[in-house]
């Protein structure tokens, strides 16, 4: 399956987002809201609709910028949120993309690419990082589907970010009903140099 443009473009147009609750997630809204620095440059790669985006913008986040392969799901969250800044909405590739943040937050995203991509996403996520930068989100327990999302284990997440000093890597304990005990939070941190990988 070819995991392209077209394809996520064809999925949003057909409205086929099975992922999407409509509103952020109770892990990420309490993550958020224990955040002081609001200066900080945040990147959330594959934001879909953006509601983690419009929730860090609305509460002081002003330096967030949301990435999708697709253009339609930024399309539609301009028009939904007409006062965010144009420019922090990048229709980027997100393994050609170029610039240092303070913070990425995964969600659904990691799940959404076909697993030969992973060790090339941890990566990407620590080429973008500042020194000391950091990965936090969500990521799915437990193998369940051969279609994206795609599952996984601790054990082998724990292989890909073997550059990142990890702070928390658990089960998730408030997860949204649809999502309880399937869910992994993670709070990874770029330190030292990143390890090449050939696989």
């Amino acid at each position: 399956m070819c995991l392209d443009e077209n394809y996520w473009s064809g999925r949003y147009q057909s409205h086929d987002t099975p992922w999407d609750v409509a509103q952020i997630t109770t892990p990420l809204k309490e993550y958020f809201d224990q955040l002081e620095d609001k200066s900080l440059k945040i990147m959330i790669p594959g934001a879909g609709y953006g509601h983690e985006v419009a929730y860090l913008y609305a509460n002081g986040f002003t330096n967030v910028f949301m990435a999708d392969i697709s253009k339609a799901p930024l399309e539609d969250f301009e028009k939904r949120n007409p006062d965010f800044p144009s420019h922090q909405l990048l229709h980027v590739d997100f393994f050609q993309h170029e610039d240092k943040y303070d913070l990425i937050i995964e969600q659904t995203f990691f799940c959404a690419l076909d697993p030969s991509l992973r060790q090339r996403y941890a990566d990407q996520c620590h080429k973008l990082l500042k020194p000391g930068g950091k990965v936090v989100g969500l990521l799915f327990h437990g193998e369940f589907s051969t279609n994206p999302p795609y599952g996984g284990t601790m054990e082998e997440y724990l292989e890909h970010f073997q550059a990142f000093d990890k702070q928390v890597f658990e089960p998730c304990y408030n997860s949204i009903p649809a999502r309880a005990g399937r869910e992994l939070f993670f709070s990874i941190v770029k330190s030292g140099y990143l390890t090449t990988h050939n696989d």
